[in-house]
């Protein structure tokens, strides 16, 4: 039904699902005094655990934020872990394996599997990447069997099953809070006032006061089946096929219309799950997508298929602060 409806505006559809928003807040704010009243446990750790996280459902930016975050502490010599749900991923076979619900994410592994931000943050960091629907048991599993500096969590601002160190919230720096309600009439998972606790508020493509900015800069095209790596003006006024399965496709549009791509676009649904067919268009163009999308292709990939490669730039004293709070 998400899919269906327009959560940046307040429609008819919007307000029919009003009353079940009111039940989903009420829930949600159960389950919160629950934990801070001790009914529900949470677990700590003996190394600092930074979630990564939102407020709102669709794409924030919050894993590139991720990737730029680990390879800022494995610069510094730290041997990082991250977790992650593995959103989407179809298999469980992982629960059989050795007793453990937690599967490492590594080289061989099977994307639909483990999900797409997890391999896409290993494939960038080669960090240790384990995924668990149950955050704390994935961490246990990474302390357990390795030797962990600091843990990165990809989402799980609501987790408070998983003690934290750090909090540290994304918002799209355009959509903000959608239209300011609830799930499913809204795009809220928590109050806005839930912002107020956490310990960093990172603004993902505008500036606010208050907020650490934060900026996805487009570097390169990669062939996804070649490797062939293109400046940034390579498509510049050719007609492409532009794909995108994420949270917000319309922030990767803008920015292939941004460098001169001349587009025909084409949404998916947050972690689809790609087949050889859904790239059976009529006309040869090339076809861009993201790096989180093309990490599901490589198995069908063909010499039109390329991706734009970008970095995340966070706001000077960003990092020194993060640092401060550990």
């Amino acid at each position: 039904m998400l899919k269906a409806i327009n959560l940046d505006s307040r429609n008819t559809l919007n307000y029919l699902l009003l009353p079940i928003a009111a039940i989903f807040y009420l829930l949600s704010l159960t389950r919160k005094i629950l934990y801070r009243l001790g009914v529900f446990s949470t677990r700590y750790f003996d190394i600092p655990v930074i979630v990564v996280g939102n407020i709102t459902v669709g794409g924030s930016g919050k894993t590139p934020i991720v990737i730029a975050l680990v390879k800022h502490f494995q610069q510094q010599g730290k041997k990082v872990g991250v977790v992650s749900r593995g959103y989407g991923r179809k298999s469980k076979r992982s629960s059989k394996i050795q007793g453990l619900a937690s599967q490492l994410v590594h080289e061989e592994s099977n994307v639909f599997e483990v999900g797409d931000e997890p391999m896409l943050i290993y494939q960038h960091t080669k960090a240790l990447v384990m995924v668990d629907k149950k955050r704390t048991q994935a961490i246990h599993q990474l302390i357990s069997q390795h030797q962990i500096d600091i843990i990165i969590s990809d989402d799980g601002l609501q987790h408070y099953a998983m003690g934290r160190a750090v909090e540290i919230a994304v918002l799209d720096g355009k959509r903000r809070f959608g239209n300011g309600w609830f799930l499913p009439a809204g795009p809220l998972r928590e109050s806005i006032t839930r912002l107020k606790s956490v310990d960093f508020i990172v603004n993902n493509g505008a500036q606010h006061t208050g907020e650490y900015n934060s900026k996805l800069i487009p570097k390169s095209f990669i062939n996804l089946s070649t490797g062939v790596v293109q400046p940034l003006d390579f498509f510049k006024k050719k007609l492409c096929h532009a794909v995108a399965g994420i949270g917000y496709p319309q922030r990767f549009f803008d920015t292939l219309s941004e460098l001169g791509v001349v587009l025909e676009t084409h949404a998916f649904a947050d972690h689809y799950n790609f087949t050889k067919k859904d790239f059976s268009f009529a006309q040869d163009y090339p076809i861009i997508m993201t790096a989180k999308d093309c990490v599901k292709c490589g198995q069908f990939a063909t010499k039109q298929m390329w991706y734009l490669h970008v970095e995340v730039e966070l706001s000077d004293g960003f990092l020194e602060k993060l640092e401060a709070k550990l």
